[in-house]
């Protein structure tokens, strides 16, 4: 699958938009389907996609809006597919509540957000990181999830493959954070010889004993139209995916569960360098362009 990629991406050395990375990265962990709705800073990943998403046998769309966008790649996540979608501010804000539901319905997917000043349009052509707070906090409820910040195009093209394959392990949405100056600055990338990358793992349980939202922490995963009987729904649910909004325990249990299979792992999930830090009486934290 990869050296079919590879192929179709061209030499490993390459000098790319940041934008352009995400797509690369995209397509080499394996994500077969993209649904977007262009917006500056953005827009270049989602016209990479339709130019080399076909190419790999993908499956490209240009949605009515960024709240259809991501319950596509919902849908498609539940069809088998891995999936993508990508923003910038103003959608991110409108893609909220679908993302609380790729949270509750433990939804294997990755959103892309190039952010740019806000609020409201805000300034289309310029860089900000205002959307951070609003990355772990922007759902109602309770809910954990994961988001990796690069501060080069090859780091983007990295945590874009990690992103997916972070989001399998954990069936969790999982964000990648640009800005606008990582999304359209032009750097050299090297695509890696060796790439590691984490499948879909489906369960092969019996059918009979088969509860979807079963278990400790992750679940067993069956998609649509594998034989098992799923349901899905942003309601609470107890573990046979039927909802159950009225049990005061089935609710802590499942809310519980969504957050400890993350938390728990918080301090396995950091990635960040340090430097000079030997003597250090003042450190300064940046992420991103930054």
């Amino acid at each position: 699958m990869i050296s079919k990629v590879k192929q179709v991406l061209g030499p490993d050395a390459q000098f790319i938009l940041g934008d352009t990375a995400v797509t690369y990265g995209a397509l080499l962990a394996g994500c077969r389907f993209f649904a977007g709705y262009p917006i500056t800073p953005a827009t270049e990943i989602a016209e990479g996609m339709a130019r080399l998403m076909p190419k790999v046998g993908g499956t490209c769309i240009q949605m009515e809006d960024e709240i259809a966008s991501v319950g596509a790649i919902i849908g498609a996540s539940w069809a088998g597919v891995k999936s993508m979608t990508a923003t910038s501010g103003p959608g991110f804000s409108l893609m909220q509540e679908n993302i609380g539901y790729a949270c509750m319905t433990e939804t294997p997917c990755v959103l892309v957000d190039v952010q740019r000043g806000g609020p409201s349009t805000g300034q289309p052509t310029h860089a900000s990181q205002g959307d951070m707070m609003q990355a772990r906090w922007g759902t109602h409820g309770d809910h954990e999830i994961i988001a990796l910040v690069p501060n080069s195009v090859q780091e983007t093209m990295e945590l874009t493959i990690e992103a997916f394959n972070l989001s399998e392990q954990y069936r969790n949405p999982v964000l990648v954070m640009l800005d606008e100056i990582i999304g359209h600055m032009r750097e050299k990338i090297v695509i890696p010889s060796k790439i590691k990358i984490v499948g879909r793992e489906k369960t092969k349980m019996a059918k009979e004993k088969y509860l979807p939202f079963a278990g400790e922490k992750i679940p067993d995963f069956a998609t649509f139209g594998s034989g098992y009987r799923v349901y899905a729904t942003g309601l609470t649910h107890s573990e046979t995916g039927l909802p159950s909004t009225d049990d005061p325990e089935v609710h802590s249990k499942l809310v519980t569960r969504i957050c400890k299979k993350i938390s728990d792992d918080r301090e396995k999930l950091q990635d960040f360098k340090g430097r000079y830090l030997s003597d250090a009486e003042v450190v300064v934290l940046s992420y991103g362009s930054t």
